[in-house]
């Protein structure tokens, strides 16, 4: 009598797929079909079952004697080998993935013996084909702090907003610019400069508060000499004239994207009387039409009037971008007030509200807010080193000569301390265009021109002599905090950052 299972015949397929899968080539498998069931049994040749399956076969039989269990229990033992099976081959994964990341990164445990001697072996190893000491990789950067706007307690609206009357009573005296240089005599090779060649002996006077005439951009070389540049179309110029109250921003090389200023929270009155420019080289201009971004007939761009400028003045388009942030008093000589924000920021307040909020109310010629997280000058310069964003000697060359001129450390317990930093946050500038104001402007700018393009490295060295050498005539200068800058306006990413210049 044969030794045999019973097993449903939708199975029994998938049963000689088994079997056949474990390769008895001698043996043999019979199966009878009795109605939906199939008998199946393993036989040698000689009519016997197969001894090494019949504990396994037996208690398959046996388990089958209860029919409706019978395909669970042969699926969950299958299941049960395939887990196993699975988990084996997960748990030899994973040690090699671990063995493999302690060869890359090494493991700083405290062993002891021939561990640790194995382990540093290891590292010792991995240096000689990296190159390089692991410790010395650089870590992985925290997440950034974040920062936030504040309250700002502005008017309710512009209306019946009048200008205080006592205002006006500050410093007084005449500026002139120099517009022309002639050419040294004997001197074969000149080169007309944007800035001018400010001797030090020139720069050294004109720190005075006094009627005279200094550098401040727009030098234009003897006749016959090329433009130094900043070219602007004669029309511009004509709308420029026209302007008391200015907003400006710039984008030169395709730094950044377009930001229009929120119009629904600007005043019809600011809409009106308040012109806001948008200083562009064409290459930008280009590529806001590729993008859409296109000036209407009339050369605007929602608020913004698109202003081309030509003939750029430095190769270093952020020391270029210098000149329509500080000289705002040469390029609109008709206006009494200006608003500088730099093109990464939307301006989403109105901005008759913001001069009387930080120049009217604070009885103030000039507003700057202070850096967000950095005081010190001796800070700043190394985070600029740090960060590469500009030629290191150059830096050092500038922050030297501070030093040599008196330039200390900022103290915030001192109680004197003219400013509560020396390192502003130069993206948004609020002025109103004073004798003073305009100096400060003017010699700001000229350092910039002397040194590096980084104006936040000048700033203090350039409000602290200003003040010195002019005991008897005080500049207003409000420096605000930066959660209320951040209030004026959103603040964006660059679209493309600019290179160091390689000098």
């Amino acid at each position: 009598m044969h030794e045999c299972f019973i097993w449903d015949f939708e199975v029994s397929r998938s049963l000689l797929r088994s079997v056949d899968h474990l390769n008895f080539c001698t043996d043999e498998l019979v199966c009878t079909r009795f109605g939906r069931y199939t008998v199946m049994a393993l036989y040698r040749h000689n009519n016997e079952l197969l001894p090494e399956k019949r504990g396994i076969i037996g208690a398959v039989f046996k388990s089958l004697t209860q029919r409706k269990h019978g395909l669970r229990v042969f699926r969950r033992g299958t299941r049960l080998r395939v887990s196993i099976r699975r988990f084996l081959l997960w748990m030899f994964t994973i040690a090699v993935l671990f063995s493999i990341y302690l060869a890359v990164f090494g493991l700083k445990v405290p062993f002891h013996g021939k561990m640790e001697d194995g382990i540093s072996s290891l590292r010792e190893a991995q240096e000689e084909f990296l190159g390089a000491d692991v410790s010395e990789r650089p870590r992985i950067k925290p997440h950034r702090q974040r920062f936030y706007p504040c309250e700002v307690r502005f008017l309710d609206s512009v209306n019946n907003l009048v200008e205080p009357k006592d205002y006006a009573n500050s410093t007084q005296f005449y500026s002139r610019y120099h517009d022309r240089e002639d050419k040294p005599y004997g001197q074969d090779q000149f080169e007309p400069r944007f800035g001018g060649h400010q001797t030090l002996e020139e720069r050294e006077k004109s720190f005075y508060a006094r009627n005279q005439t200094i550098h401040c951009g727009f030098v234009e070389g003897p006749e016959g000499y090329p433009s130094t540049g900043f070219g602007l179309d004669e029309k511009d110029k004509l709308y420029m004239n026209t302007c008391k109250v200015v907003v400006s921003s710039c984008i030169f090389g395709s730094s950044d994207f377009l930001r229009r200023p929120t119009s629904k929270l600007i005043s019809e009155y600011s809409k009106k009387n308040v012109c806001f420019v948008m200083f562009v080289d064409e290459q930008t201009l280009l590529k806001l039409s590729g993008d859409g971004t296109v000036p209407n007939d009339g050369g605007y761009i929602g608020l913004w009037r698109i202003i081309i400028v030509r003939n750029l003045p430095y190769k270093d388009m952020r020391k270029t971008g210098k000149v329509p942030k500080f000289l705002s008093h040469r390029l609109f000589p008709s206006s009494r007030y200006s608003i500088w924000l730099d093109s990464k920021m939307r301006l989403q307040t109105d901005p008759m509200l913001i001069i009387e909020y930080f120049l009217w109310r604070k009885g103030s010629e000039y507003a700057i807010s202070n850096h967000y997280t950095r005081h010190c000058v001796w800070e700043e310069v190394l985070q600029n080193k740090r960060l590469n964003k500009y030629n290191h000697s150059a830096i050092d060359e500038q922050f030297n000569f501070y030093q040599s001129d008196g330039l200390t450390k900022f103290d915030p317990s001192d109680l004197n301390t003219p400013l509560p930093s020396y390192v502003p946050e130069g993206s948004f500038i609020v002025r109103a265009h004073t004798p003073m104001s305009n100096l400060f402007s003017c010699l700001w700018f000229n350092e910039v021109d002397r040194f590096t393009s980084r104006d936040q490295l000048s700033f203090a060295y350039t409000f602290l002599k200003l003040k010195r050498m002019n005991p008897d005539r005080p500049f207003f200068l409000n420096m605000f905090k930066d959660c209320e800058r951040r209030a004026l306006a959103k603040l964006f990413s660059h679209r493309v950052a600019p290179p160091p210049p390689a000098s």
